[in-house]
């Protein structure tokens, strides 16, 4: 049997089975709010991201967890004054939005569930439970918090699939579609509010008092490493977004950067130059006010609000005259969670109009028992050929 979606035409009759509802998992990192919980959220970090481009042997994370979690505990409290970061708030209000968006189209069929990597009570798997106990038999997986990667997001559906592997108690598969968002990076709506809302605030902080030659813009990346044991690491992706922003206003304000918001980890190679350094250079060429906004990242978050604040403190003790505006992320921006429903329009189209397939686990331990069959069915021209 070949199953083939079949594609319905009126959109009336577009749902041919009647129960069937779409579970939209948005995914992002989360961001602890207690400070105990930072040993915890840097072991699963390190866990699912770390391992994949630094060779740290999996003893070493718990004690390298705590070790970062004295760093962060540090930072956070000490310096800036017990921090609690607006991350999951951010997030949720971005889920409601969202889904309220959706709702005016898809009704009570559609619901957008949050998930966070690394923090409770909002992990994949216990979300995943969530949606199964709620009779959603279908799922757009769709990471929303870094813009770049295939690699972060890679993490996501690593998560799902483990939990889905957890929740898989009978023959059937519970889940009988799904569809996956990778990226947006190269979406005209969302490149053309990252540019607009950087000529906004230019307009309205800075160019009564500064030539546009003088007003340096820092776009700031999600930061990649170079190599990741062949994981795409989304390098080429962050680099498409910003070349698309950066075309929109180097016309009229020629000092633009890219900046990449790194994690310097040691024996890692990352894309540069880094923020800072991006800032130094852009001023030494000229610029009396730079703009630091966050193309790279959708939610606001540690990185975007505490790294960035490090970067202009670092550079202003060198030059004591730059004038920094610190942009915010697309956050809940009314135009930001319209567009982030109509990318998940499609797929949602999609995965109420297709055929149901039933997927049988059982099935795969045969089909990778038996290896390679010579039953291969090729398929010329819509027409099934099968060769016994």
């Amino acid at each position: 049997m070949v199953a083939t979606p079949e594609k319905i035409q009126q959109t009336s009759q577009i749902n041919t089975n009647g129960d069937d509802r779409v579970a939209v998992l948005l995914m992002g990192y989360g961001e602890v709010e207690s400070y105990d919980d930072f040993a915890n959220y840097n072991e699963q970090a390190l866990n699912l991201l770390t391992a994949k481009f630094a060779p740290v042997p999996t003893w070493m994370y718990p004690p390298v967890a705590k070790l970062l979690a004295m760093f962060d505990l540090h930072e956070w409290s000490h310096q800036h004054g017990n921090f609690i970061s607006p991350h999951n708030k951010i997030f949720e209000a971005q889920r409601e939005g969202i889904e309220q968006e959706l709702r005016k189209n898809w009704g009570e069929k559609v619901s957008v569930f949050k998930a966070f990597n690394f923090c409770k009570p909002y992990l994949p798997n216990q979300v995943l439970a969530q949606i199964k106990e709620q009779g959603y038999n279908k799922i757009l997986i769709y990471p929303l918090l870094v813009v770049d990667s295939i690699f972060t997001s890679g993490i996501a559906v690593e998560q799902v699939n483990e939990a889905l592997r957890e929740l898989n108690s009978g023959e059937e598969q519970w889940v009988t579609g799904m569809r996956y968002i990778p990226s947006f990076y190269n979406q005209p709506d969302y490149i053309n509010l990252m540019a607009r809302l950087v000529e906004e605030k230019i307009q309205s902080e800075l160019s009564d008092a500064y030539l546009p030659s003088e007003i340096g813009i820092v776009l700031m990346n999600h930061g990649c490493p170079h190599e990741a044991k062949g994981f795409t690491s989304g390098i080429m992706e962050s680099e498409a977004l910003y070349e698309s922003v950066r075309e929109q206003l180097i016309n009229k304000y020629p000092l633009i950067s890219v900046g990449w918001l790194n994690h310097d980890t040691p024996l890692i190679e990352w894309t540069q130059p880094n923020a800072d350094l991006a800032a130094k250079n852009i001023i030494e060429l000229g610029a009396k006010a730079v703009v630091m906004m966050p193309i790279g990242f959708a939610t606001e978050n540690h990185e975007t609000i505490l790294d960035v604040d490090h970067i202009i403190h670092d550079v202003k003790r060198k030059y004591k005259d730059v004038n920094f505006v610190q942009m915010a992320c697309a956050n809940d921006h009314p135009e930001f969670l319209k567009m982030a429903a109509n990318w998940a329009d499609e797929q949602i189209e999609a995965l109420l109009s297709e055929t149901v397939t039933v997927v049988n686990p059982q099935l795969a331990q045969e089909k990778a028992t038996h290896g390679h069959s010579h039953d291969h069915s090729h398929d010329h021209d819509g027409h099934h050929h099968h060769h016994h």
